[in-house]
């Protein structure tokens, strides 16, 4: 996916020439909001409601966790202003180069028909539906780091948890990469002493931007007309019943503790410690191999200066220097980058079991202290 978006992104574009503007002129009011020369800084996001409603609808029918799509409109006095967006469709291998070149066609066609009917088409990030805090993947790194090379401001991702919203709370949060991550990331290099020179951990990958939802009335209107009931057949023949039918009727969602969700959210949680484990296995594999083949070559070193020496003493001349990296091939130091994202998963695991956890005790406190009544 992180293939196909990168080809059809636009390229980062100079600021224009101040001496021939191709733009019509800003009225004075304006001045201050509208950020041509990209020089205000994002600090928020913000959703249109039917941005959520479109997120929530692809998510629910998506086979898993595979939602993802692009985010459309535009920043404005320093605010990610989200007005549209569409999925983008699901391959099983993503590697496949005839479905990332299928994607690529289905991503430019889109925009362009946005384009013809006068509509958003500024890509300015992102969307990835997730389970349980599993957003911490290689995908959404990869991805992030080509809208923030090529996009206006760096774009954005943004996060929509379905686990969430089974239990009736719709989960959105927004995440960049921080500038000591992408710096550590152009340059490819995870390695010990570059984490150590950039200070990250896995909690310093992502940063989570403020975000907010903005409805109309038109929305509030629509949602307000879903909650109502239709009337029955009944009530219509019989208005002495309108009355009996117009009281509250009785609702069991309080008596549910919650904690549907825990069995799995233990059993990610489990998982992601034993691939940590074996990552950090195969990283200790990996630096045995590393300090041993530097040993040899010490070896080689000091024995072929004492040799030099006593060729001096006898008075014949030292023999060349060798290029040891010819004679013994040093693995290079592995990378650390899929230590850290298993750590931001269990760290996410972790706390989403710790709000379903914490709700389902609290209401079997309730529920005992009720029974005790």
């Amino acid at each position: 996916m992180a293939a196909a978006l990168a080809a059809t992104l636009p390229a980062p574009q100079s600021a224009p020439a101040p001496s021939a503007p191709t733009y019509e002129a800003i009225p004075a009011s304006m001045a201050k909001v509208i950020d041509i020369e990209a020089e205000i800084p994002i600090t928020s996001v913000q959703l249109d409601a039917i941005v959520v409603s479109k997120i929530i609808k692809h998510a629910r029918e998506a086979p898993g966790s595979s939602a993802h799509g692009l985010l459309l409109g535009l920043d404005l006095d320093g605010t990610f202003e989200v007005s549209n967006s569409f999925p983008l469709p699901h391959h099983a291998n993503d590697e496949d180069d005839k479905s990332a070149k299928g994607l690529a066609r289905y991503q430019g066609s889109m925009l362009r028909s946005l384009k013809e009917v006068q509509a958003d088409d500024s890509v300015i990030g992102f969307y990835q539906g997730m389970t349980l805090g599993s957003f911490f993947n290689q995908t959404l790194v990869d991805t992030q780091a080509i809208h923030q090379e090529k996009l206006r401001h760096g774009g954005v991702v943004i996060v929509h948890d379905i686990s969430q919203t089974t239990r009736g709370n719709a989960s959105f949060r927004a995440f960049r990469l921080t500038k000591a991550f992408l710096d550590a990331y152009k340059r490819n290099n995870f390695s010990t002493s570059s984490l150590i020179d950039h200070r990250l951990t896995f909690s310093r990958i992502l940063e989570e931007m403020p975000l907010k939802i903005r409805t109309n009335a038109l929305v509030s209107s629509f949602l307000g007309a879903l909650t109502e009931g239709s009337p029955s057949p009944a009530t219509e023949t019989n208005p002495a019943l309108a009355s009996s039918s117009a009281a509250i009727p009785p609702s069991y969602s309080r008596l549910n503790l919650g904690t549907a969700n825990t069995p799995r959210n233990l059993e990610l949680i489990t998982e992601a410690l034993d691939n940590y484990k074996t990552e950090e296995g195969n990283l200790a594999y990996l630096q045995r191999q590393i300090a041993r083949e530097k040993a040899r070559a010490d070896t080689y070193v000091a024995k072929r200066k004492e040799e030099n020496a006593s060729r001096v003493a006898a008075g014949l001349p030292p023999l060349p220097e060798e290029d040891v990296s010819r004679l013994f091939k040093i693995p290079p130091e592995p990378s650390r980058l899929e230590s850290m994202l298993l750590l931001g998963r269990i760290d996410a695991y972790g706390k989403s079991l710790e709000e379903t956890a914490s709700t389902g005790l609290v209401k079997m406190y309730a529920s005992k202290t009720n029974g005790g009544n």
